[in-house]
């Protein structure tokens, strides 16, 4: 028996979140619902214009991590962080979640990264990221043996920008297929996939049995006109792919199977890691043995209570949505 569910690999990131108009956004030239790289200037200037926010431990990865843990998944999170003030801030935050968190922190080099969060009044958030120590996540910072002890390794699209962290997903797959284990990737942003969709596309096929993206992702992803052809490629590219459609729900496709899964109903406050937590739901599900369809039920609940509120995490823990169903369920 493995000893965790879930091994996630990400940015090791410090969300800011805060409530603006949509008129901060174009008076500091923002793309509403996007996420732009920045450097180190950027982030002081735009978090000095920024009202007050909530701070936490973030990144993709590290908040699908947290949400899994919350539903009862076993789960570990690898990333990099600075021997800095947020870093201790984000390693006490993931622990605290329930996720364990061995990476050793970065000493004397660039500072730990933050995400600056923009909500707007229609709960579309627009994030500019500073990526600081994430940067130096390499092969180095794998342990095979640790993936080997994962049912599912968990890769984060966002992470894939510099070359030592694409060498470092390839180490961290290999080593999971080595030991008979399933990777799973999430796409992130068509940001990401505008940037490295070659890469991506190489990837997917080569290495990817399980692939977590939304619509516009997959599109981006194998350049496609419609939603319904790029699931068709991703369908003939991967064991599984669970492919989310904002308020239309969800779709999952393994082999000549289609499932399509309703969006649970919630008001709309803040869609930041709706993506994340419907990727927590999903895992969470399968570490409990359940059914596709249910999985995905799963996915669409953890969502909703994300996007019910600010933040890329549920307030409590949703260890009472996830049953032991039987294994047709």
């Amino acid at each position: 028996m493995a000893r965790f569910d879930v091994l996630g690999i990400g940015n090791a990131i410090v969300d800011v979140l805060a409530r603006v108009e949509d008129g901060f956004l174009s008076r500091h030239d923002m793309r509403k619902g996007g996420m732009a790289l920045i450097d180190a200037d950027a982030a002081a200037s735009i978090y000095a214009a920024m009202p007050p926010g909530i701070e936490s431990s973030g990144g993709s990865a590290a908040n699908t991590c947290a949400v899994a843990a919350g539903m009862g998944a076993r789960v570990a999170y690898l990333g990099k962080v600075a021997d800095d003030e947020l870093g201790t801030v984000f390693r006490h935050d993931i622990t605290a979640a329930g996720v364990a968190f061995p990476s050793a922190p970065l000493v004397g080099g660039a500072p730990t990264a933050r995400c600056l969060v923009l909500v707007t009044p229609d709960g579309q958030r627009t994030m500019n990221t500073f990526l600081g120590a994430c940067t130096s996540f390499g092969p180095g910072d794998v342990d095979p043996a640790l993936v080997a002890e994962a049912d599912v390794l968990y890769l984060e699209g966002y992470l894939f920008d510099p070359p030592a962290a694409q060498a470092a997903f390839q180490r961290a797959a290999a080593a999971a297929h080595a030991a008979g284990r399933r990777v799973a990737l999430s796409l992130s942003d068509a940001f990401c996939v505008d940037r490295h969709r070659a890469a991506f596309r190489d990837l997917v096929r080569g290495a990817v049995d399980i692939l977590f993206a939304n619509e516009t992702e997959i599109t981006s992803l194998y350049e496609a006109n419609s939603f319904e052809a790029a699931m068709e490629a991703a369908r003939g590219d991967v064991g599984l792919a669970a492919l989310t459609r904002s308020e239309a729900g969800s779709v999952i496709v393994q082999g000549t199977e289609t499932i399509v899964v309703a969006a649970a109903p919630c008001a709309v406050v803040d869609t930041t890691g709706a993506g994340d937590a419907y990727a927590a739901g999903f895992l969470a599900g399968l570490a409990a043995g359940s059914g596709l369809a249910v999985c995905g039920k799963l996915g669409s609940l953890a969502a909703a209570e994300v996007i019910g509120r600010v933040g890329a995490r549920p307030e409590k823990a949703l260890r009472g949505l996830v049953a032991a169903p039987s294994p047709g369920a």
